[in-house]
């Protein structure tokens, strides 16, 4: 009993020792991320920062301009076009596998997936360069493929993994009574699909969801090869753009230490952060609100 009771504490403490690790590292990056991004403030307005499209810190001849608005507008302009590409799909797969498939089908299917989620962003970016591209740039008549439409498209192949597997998690916990009741009521296995198990795993899916627009929020290698990397404002999906990640990724390592230039870029990673963590927030209060309705 003694034994017992010292491993139960034991691996509570662990747990709990993680936890509190876990709030500790977010914690200090956000601290660090305001810390760095203060003597930038001293020196360029907030409002200037936030919602000005000119970024030009590098100007000579002219005052240095540091606004990353349109910046802002291309990150989720691409990261919502990925996800309006992804969810569909990526629901439709989940339901596909999970109610639709048989055994043998399913364990093709899922190794597939996984490897899809190892494949590293280099090399979806090289098939955005050498196969996406070109097929936007043939389709639309365009100078090159190097837009907004590519990157979306991109990241839509990034984030499937990641929702069809949550997706598919969801959808398995959906209770068998469930299922069992809508056929007995003369419902099909279609109709059962659509309007029981996709409507009841709905918490589930919205998670998937927003996992899946972190991840194309916070990616960088990718959209720095297949977006074209303009910072003009994009007026559509078939304009080149440049998103947070790839300023950051392109300029820091260039940038001259201690300058309004350095303290800037750290700026943008703070926009980023706070930018991540209310997405998810809002996504946790839909998931209790949601809870609390089906309850």
């Amino acid at each position: 009993m003694a034994y017992s009771r010292i491993k139960e504490n034991t691996i509570h403490g662990l747990f709990f020792f993680n936890g509190v690790l876990v709030i500790v590292v977010l914690v200090g990056i956000f601290v660090l991320l305001i810390t760095k991004s203060m003597p930038a403030f001293k020196e360029i307005s907030l409002l200037h920062f936030l919602f000005s499209f000119k970024w030009n810190p590098t100007a000579s001849f002219v005052e240095p301009s540091y606004g990353i608005w349109s910046m802002i507008v291309s990150t989720f302009m691409v990261s919502i076009g990925a996800l309006f590409i992804a969810l569909p799909l990526g629901v439709g797969t989940a339901a596909y596998l999970s109610d639709v498939a048989s055994y043998r089908v399913r364990e093709i299917f899922k190794p597939l997936v996984e490897i899809l989620a190892g494949i590293p962003s280099v090399v979806i970016g090289f098939l955005g360069i050498v196969l996406v591209g070109p097929v936007i740039a043939k389709i639309f008549r365009l100078s090159n493929g190097l837009n907004a439409l590519n990157g979306a498209i991109l990241l839509a192949i990034m984030a499937l993994p990641t929702i069809i597997s949550l997706s598919e998690e969801a959808l398995k916990g959906v209770p068998k009574s469930f299922e069992e009741a809508s056929l007995a009521l003369g419902a099909t296995k279609w109709q059962t699909l659509t309007r029981v198990k996709i409507p009841a795993a709905l918490s589930g899916i919205i998670a998937a969801s927003m996992l899946g627009m972190g991840r194309a929020i916070g990616e960088t290698m990718t959209v720095l090869m297949a977006t074209g990397c303009a910072l003009a404002m994009p007026k559509s999906f078939l304009d080149s753009v440049q998103t947070m990640t790839a300023t950051i990724a392109i300029e820091l390592g260039e940038v001259p230490y201690d300058t309004t230039h350095y303290y800037a870029l750290f700026a943008i990673g703070l926009v980023l952060f706070i930018i991540t963590f209310v997405i998810n927030m809002i996504s946790d209060i839909i998931l209790h609100k949601y809870q609390r309705v089906i309850k």
